[in-house]
């Protein structure tokens, strides 16, 4: 042992737009099929979520358009840094996720993508697209809450 306890999970990239864009009731966090290339690649923190969707496709469950930059020292074997991508999960759990995907306007969404123990890993979560009413009342709620906590700060500064 070299004394260095390892962390058990390290987040890489969060997908900070999905809980803007998306209203999510279920979670789950899937394996994903990588070249060494890309989890060099994703040490280094080179990745993008914003465009990456996932799908299930005959059965099983693959992660489209996620950016993963290549790694310089890999020039002999590059990878293609938008391949599709296939994600690892029990077989009951892909087939309850495709249930609730086939209910119209659910989808299948990348949160965030971490290490666990050593490994890299997806969260996906399930949602349904918000409209732009909800968006804007999310976006009243941070400003009113931002402005409370703004005010109370103010208060405590003044002495009461």
């Amino acid at each position: 042992m070299t004394g260095r306890k390892q962390s058990d999970e390290h987040i890489i990239a969060r997908n900070r737009s999905a809980t803007f864009h998306y209203e999510l009731s279920d979670r789950y966090e899937a394996g994903i099929v990588l070249r060494g290339s890309e989890v060099k690649s994703l040490r280094e923190g080179h990745v993008h979520l914003v465009d990456a969707f996932a799908v299930v496709e005959r059965g099983e469950v693959w992660l489209k358009n996620l950016h993963i930059a290549a790694f310089a020292q890999a020039r002999a074997f590059p990878h293609d840094e938008r391949s599709t991508r296939k994600l690892l999960l029990h077989a009951s759990e892909i087939r309850q996720i495709e249930r609730v995907i086939m209910r119209e306007g659910y989808t299948l969404v990348p949160l965030d993508l971490h290490f666990s123990h050593g490994r890299v890993k997806v969260a996906l979560g399930v949602g349904r697209g918000k409209k732009v009413h909800d968006k804007r009342a999310a976006i009243a709620e941070r400003t009113e809450e931002r402005e409370a906590l703004q005010e109370l700060r103010a208060r405590q500064r003044r002495g009461g």
